[in-house]
């Protein structure tokens, strides 16, 4: 008996990559901005991200990950997000409401599988939840549109309440720090890491080719101009979603900071040996950054990636994007969005110039081939060349 059960086949266990669904690392944060920064190819994102917005799709899909755990709602209802239609279309799996006991069953870096409705570590069952897919993501878009009204009217009172409260910002701006870049005078491109950047700064090439704006980063925006082969003059912002590479990239740092003084992200700033200035001021990074070229005399801004509509404004999480909305009032006249400039822009030299140009060259050099004599010995020189390779291409055949 005992050799009968020493012959039978030994089943090995299946290997993680032959099981069914989708096996990588596991990557968890619950801020997704802080997760991609780290994210590699095939990764499996483990998330917290209500209402997961367009931006933060987007950077999931650049770093290519091979799936995405949500546990939160990824549309709450509260308004049609499109960061989840962004990862269902391009065919990324979504796990929505796993819910949140997964950031302590799963840690950092352990192979984990996403099979349908379930995440498995090992082969241990670790969170349930819900898969979107095309159909149910565009079924929760439809429900959310009809929130779209509500957020309106809230955006619209946290408005009022927020003029009334800092109103002055319209008449007074920001006390603008002392800076060493000199903007007086000078296009600005003013750029934040939010839709659409990249392609905002390909169509921009040829502007910023020919007119050399100064470039001032927010926050992650240095990475997104580093990225784009570019190098930022300024960085603004509180310091929390920049690399250490775009910190370190020479640029003059500008900490925002709370109106009281407070500016948390100097600590890192200083910790990284370089030195910054500081602005407290009311209201985004984003605001200061546009405030700041306004005040320091910039001709024209461009802004790259800025949030420009409610659904932009929406997808940040806020209550309201009020001081966002005085900051558009105060610096209109010379605000220009990158999309407006790529359609009015065109470079000086067009193409067709520039074929005459070629053409006319041409028959100038034919013209002294033709007529002069070292042209004409040359253009035999050429016959003779081409009598001989085409004798030698007839004896190949």
């Amino acid at each position: 008996m005992m050799a009968q059960f020493l012959k039978r086949p030994i089943t090995p266990r299946p290997k993680t990559d032959d099981l069914p669904g989708v096996s990588g690392p596991a990557r968890l944060d619950r801020r997704t901005k802080n997760l991609t920064k780290r994210l590699a190819p095939g990764d499996i994102a483990i998330i917290d991200h209500e209402d997961l917005d367009r931006v933060s799709a987007e950077a999931l899909l650049h770093r290519q990950v091979a799936a995405v755990v949500n546990v939160a709602a990824s549309i709450s209802g509260r308004y049609p997000n499109t960061g989840p239609q962004l990862l269902v279309e391009a065919g990324i799996p979504l796990l929505d409401q796993a819910g949140p006991e997964v950031f302590q069953l799963v840690s950092e870096g352990k192979a984990v599988r996403l099979h349908e409705e379930t995440l498995y570590l090992g082969e241990k069952a670790v969170a349930t939840g819900r898969p979107l897919t095309a159909g149910s993501v565009r079924a929760a878009m439809a429900e959310a549109r009809a929130g779209v009204a509500a957020q309106l009217q809230a955006f619209v009172a946290n408005t009022l309440e927020y003029v009334t409260k800092e109103g002055g910002l319209l008449v007074d701006g920001i006390a603008a720090p002392k800076l060493r870049t000199r903007i007086e005078g000078r296009h600005v491109l003013v750029v934040v890491r939010g839709q659409h950047h990249r392609d905002d700064l390909a169509t921009l090439r040829s502007y910023i080719r020919e007119f050399k704006p100064l470039m001032v980063a927010v926050d992650g925006g240095a990475d997104a101009l580093l990225e784009a082969g570019y190098r930022p003059h300024i960085i603004v912002g509180d310091m929390d979603s920049v690399s250490d590479r775009g910190l370190a990239c020479g640029a003059e740092l500008v900490v925002h900071a709370y109106p009281d003084g407070q500016a948390p992200g100097l600590a890192r700033v200083e910790g990284l040996g370089l030195s910054a200035v500081v602005c407290p001021a009311q209201g985004t990074s984003e605001d200061v950054a546009l405030l700041l070229a306004d005040q320091k005399g910039a001709s024209l801004i461009v802004a790259v990636g800025a949030h420009n509509t409610l659904d932009e404004f929406l997808d940040k999480g806020r209550a309201g994007y009020s001081s966002t909305f005085l900051t558009r009032l105060r610096v209109g006249g010379k605000l220009v969005d990158a999309k407006g400039v790529s359609r009015l822009y065109r470079p000086r030299v067009s193409g067709w110039a520039l074929m005459s140009l070629v053409l006319a060259a041409s028959a100038t050099v034919l013209v002294i081939l033709a007529y002069s004599r070292s042209g004409q010995i040359f253009l035999r020189y050429l016959t003779t060349q081409w009598d001989v390779v085409r004798y030698w291409l007839s004896g190949l055949f």
